[in-house]
């Protein structure tokens, strides 16, 4: 087994914080060599690493001269690369694999002292593709915050009525994109899982892409809510979309809007029908396109058009865990094969410049022999249900 060395601390690392799960908001190293667990940090974490790593041999920053080499004038950060500099020569190790997120300053004295550092993303990755235990049940606890948040954002919808100048209103005010940003994330935050300030409540009267939405809401047109919280206890996310047509669509709209809804949900049973152990992340991708460009509409794989938006011009999913977007992606070029305790984001939508678009967006973990759903929540366009 070659020597894995990870650096950092556990609110911005998701392959420390699978190594150590817990939260620990100073940097610390974790040294995996020959089968044997070693974690550099500092007397005030030290305990609860132990409790949680068990097996783990606890080293402290101070027994390899922390305090000294700063009396000697070197600041925090220069004391910190020294301190883990002696640690790696202290275990022998001559050759490492370590993840693009290692310091590069760190790697930089580590190379000075002649140890070989190999970036291998994948090698890292891998260990936390399957998720299991603490961390898969910090994924469900995301999503049932994900649906709390998801039905107090149709709720807030299913008050409102058409006004002036084609515009919702609830209780004769104006409705915003940021009212129901504030439904959902109190509801989601209640739930344990807090929702980032950037959730999407998006329309065609926005920026489109990743633009959160402010403003106004129309009337008649879809509004799309994709919201993603994350789990306080484990750091686990989950990842949730839904549309919603509040008021009837004018005459003009109102075909294109079922087509839309028709085909993207059966786009997403396209792709649940793949979703297994061996199948590429290009697969499901594939059938979608199939099936958005059979009845007319642009891909990624036709590109876009004149509208750098206009049909399906995103990839079809993502694995969600310690991370919103991590491996396995399914798009282009995606060879990656799915593995058992996978969790994915399948997201097909599709998007016209006159109305904007439908997407529904669902978790599903990958099983030994096909899928279960994650996501329990109506795809209906009406937010009454």
């Amino acid at each position: 087994m070659r020597t894995l060395l990870l650096y950092g601390d556990t609110e911005h690392s998701p392959a420390l914080r699978h190594e150590i799960p817990l939260t620990i908001i100073d940097p610390l190293l974790f040294v995996e060599q020959d089968g044997r667990r070693f974690v550099l940090t500092s007397h005030l974490e030290s305990a609860r690493v132990a409790a949680t790593l068990p097996e783990a041999q606890i080293l402290d920053y101070l027994d390899f001269g922390f305090r000294d080499l700063r009396r000697n004038g070197l600041s925090f950060a220069e004391a910190e690369r020294e301190v883990v500099a002696r640690v790696v020569e202290h275990l022998a190790i001559a050759t490492a694999v370590v993840p693009s997120e290692f310091p590069v300053g760190i790697a930089d004295r580590l190379r000075a002292d002649g140890v070989e550092l190999v970036l291998d993303d994948p090698s890292v990755l891998v260990r936390r593709r399957s998720k299991r235990g603490a961390e898969l049940e910090g994924v469900r606890a995301a999503q049932r915050s994900a649906e709390a948040g998801m039905k107090a954002a149709a709720a807030l919808l299913a008050r409102a009525e058409p006004g002036p100048e084609g515009r919702l209103r609830v209780d004769g005010q104006e409705l915003l994109a940021e009212d129901v940003r504030d439904a959902l994330r109190s509801a989601c935050a209640a739930s344990g899982a807090p929702c980032p300030p950037d959730v999407l409540v998006s329309t065609v009267w926005g920026d489109g892409g990743h633009d959160p939405g402010s403003g106004p809401l129309p009337a008649g047109l879809p509004i799309q809510v994709d919201l993603w919280p994350q789990h306080e206890a484990s750091g686990c996310w989950a990842d949730m979309t839904r549309t919603f047509v509040v008021g009837t669509p004018s005459p003009k709209h109102s075909e294109l809007i079922a087509q839309q809804e028709e085909l993207v949900a059966a786009a997403l049973q396209d792709s649940f029908a793949l979703v297994k152990p061996g199948v590429t992340g290009q697969e499901p991708f594939d059938a979608v396109c199939d099936r958005f460009e059979a009845a007319g509409f642009r891909t990624q794989r036709t590109g876009a058009g004149e509208n750098p938006s206009e049909g399906f011009q995103f990839s079809l999913g993502h694995g969600v865990g310690l991370e919103i977007h991590e491996a396995p992606t399914l798009g282009i070029g995606d060879r990656d094969r799915l593995v058992a305790g996978d969790v994915l984001a399948i997201e097909p939508g599709l998007w016209d410049e006159r109305i904007g678009g439908v997407r529904f967006e669902d978790l599903v973990l990958v099983t030994d022999d096909g899928y279960e759903l994650l996501t329990h929540h109506p795809y209906g366009l009406d937010p009454a249900g």
